[in-house]
């Protein structure tokens, strides 16, 4: 198992007021996505917990296209991974993003 941990800054703060939410099921070639509104700012983290390794460089590639396409400031993203694609991360993680800057009503 390889954890990574990934730290940026956005260049705005998430819309919405939802303080938490939850996409995707931990599955092969799939991956489970919680996020939550815990950080000031612009701030953004990202923790993932992977089975595969040595896919270091790919993850900081998408995280960090992810973070210069959806702006999520003040979020901390927990990522679960069962081995998905890249573009099945990017997908999880905009469905995140948008969940949670729903009105939660």
């Amino acid at each position: 198992m390889e954890t990574l941990s990934y730290r940026h800054t956005a260049a705005r703060r998430a819309a919405g007021a939802r303080p938490m939410a939850i996409v995707g099921v931990v599955a092969s070639g799939n991956l489970e996505v919680l996020v939550e509104r815990v950080l000031p700012g612009s701030d953004c983290q990202v923790e993932i917990s992977t089975p595969v390794t040595g896919f270091a460089k790919v993850w900081e590639a998408v995280i960090t296209d992810f973070v210069e396409r959806r702006s999520p400031g003040g979020l901390r993203l927990s990522i679960n991974d069962g081995g998905a694609r890249a573009d099945t991360v990017s997908l999880r993680l905009a469905q995140a993003v948008r969940l949670i800057e729903e009105d939660g009503r």
